[in-house]
């Protein structure tokens, strides 16, 4: 297993959640790294993403100005900070690397948002 995510549960409309992605070392230390969610009937998409020093990150716009990724390259540990979730936010949460590797796929944490 290349990936290991955390953190999901059922959450209100406009409530928080935070996902915790642990990789390994040889994976993380080395990569840009992303989170990505997978609602049902839907394509994987990528919703956040961050250089491998952290000091660049980028947004779907769906989640711009509500979501927060962060990582933290001592632990090999990656977060999502969502905050004001929507209905539409539901979905299973993965963390990749940045292009993403087929064989890197965890087993991802389900997000469930009650309106």
């Amino acid at each position: 297993v290349q990936m290991v995510e955390s953190g999901g549960g059922l959450v209100q409309a406009g409530g928080s959640l935070r996902l915790s992605c642990v990789a390994s070392e040889s994976i993380f230390s080395i990569n840009a790294m992303g989170w990505f969610r997978q609602a049902p009937g839907k394509q994987r998409i990528l919703v956040a993403a961050i250089t491998r020093d952290g000091g660049t990150t980028n947004y779907a716009d769906s989640v711009k100005g509500r979501f927060t990724i962060s990582r933290d390259n001592a632990k090999n540990t990656m977060y999502l900070q969502m905050n004001s979730l929507k209905p539409d936010d539901q979905a299973v949460y993965y963390c990749n690397t940045v292009p993403w590797v087929a064989d890197y796929w965890g087993q991802g944490t389900q997000v469930t948002v009650s309106s």
